[in-house]
Order: structure tokens, then C-alpha cells, then sequence
């Protein structure tokens, strides 16, 4: 199971850039404190950053929240960004299962695991409408986001080269 660190480390620098991008848009302190906790990490001043173009500043929060170090930050933009520009693909997974959801396609606790048939099936569906990366990025972080996470799911993930954010 990837951490979200190793979440960050695989996926395409195209889809960390739209996600800071969405973050910088929409949730604009978060994105100012991101900036801020990432380059005191790395002992510089957040206007070092600031004064970058928008396409390095990017750049260079994804490249820092490959870190394991900044796995907490990383696991927390990764919630923020899935359930902000990408509830419908949250929701479209969890009715899949019948999981009752809010509108954001978050839940109060996890049910026991699908079958292992059915998670390929409703894998194989996303992928079809939403791509590969963006399914992988988010089964990933679903399965890493959880304590237990699904075992049926992290059978599909391993064996799955669609999944694999390689």
C-alpha cells in the first residue's frame, strides 16, 4: 500500500500541477500555508516561492511533498483536492457498492470489504470514464487514507498494472 508521500512520487507532474492549481483557485489558504510549512521545512522563506512563476511553484510543492517527511501534508492535500474537484468520481465509486455517502462521497466509517469481483468490475468502470491515473491516485488514497483499508481492494491495486502509478 502506497503512502501518500509515494502517491505524490508517482503520479504525472501533469496531475500535480492541476492539483495545486485547483488549490491555489479554490482553497487559497490552504495553498498559502502549504507554501509556508513546505519552505520552512527546507529553511527558506515562503517568498522565495511566492515570487516563482505559478508552473515552478508547483512544481516544486509536488517535488517536496514526495518527501515522507511531508507525508501528513501530502495526505491531507490529497483528501482536500479528491473530494473538492473529484467527488464525482468518490461517489460514482461508493455507489458501486451501495455505500450510502454524502454529496462529497465522504462516509462516517468504512464497510467490511467488496469481493474481490466486484472491486475489479467498479475499478474497471472508472477507469473507462475517469483514467487510469486519476482511479489509481484515488484507490491509492483510499487504502492509505484508512487504517485498515480494504483487502479485496488491495488485492485489485497490486495485481491491477492500471493502478500501479508507475
Amino acid at each position: 500500500m502506497l503512502k501518500p508521500h509515494e502517491i505524490f512520487s508517482r503520479m504525472p507532474m501533469e496531475t500535480g500541477q492541476a492539483l495545486c492549481q485547483f488549490l491555489q483557485v479554490n482553497e487559497k489558504p490552504l495553498y498559502k500555508a502549504t507554501v509556508e510549512s513546505l519552505a520552512q521545512a527546507k529553511k527558506l522563506r515562503p517568498v522565495f516561492i511566492e515570487r516563482k512563476p505559478r508552473t515552478d511553484q508547483h512544481k516544486w510543492i509536488v517535488e517536496q511533498l514526495n518527501r515522507r517527511a511531508n507525508d501528513g501534508i501530502a495526505a491531507h492535500l490529497l483528501q482536500v483536492w479528491l473530494v473538492g474537484a473529484n467527488k464525482a468520481l468518490l461517489c460514482e465509486f461508493l455507489d458501486g457498492f451501495n455505500i450510502p455517502h454524502d454529496e462529497n462521497g465522504t462516509l462516517e466509517s468504512l464497510p467490511e470489504a467488496p469481493p474481490k469481483q466486484e472491486v475489479q468490475k467498479i475499478v474497471s468502470q472508472l477507469c473507462g470514464k475517469h483514467g487510469e491515473t486519476l482511479v489509481g491516485i484515488y484507490l491509492n488514497a483510499f487504502q492509505a487514507l484508512d487504517e485498515t483499508g480494504w483487502s479485496s481492494l488491495a488485492e485489485v491495486i497490486a495485481e491491477d498494472p492500471r493502478l500501479q502509478l508507475a
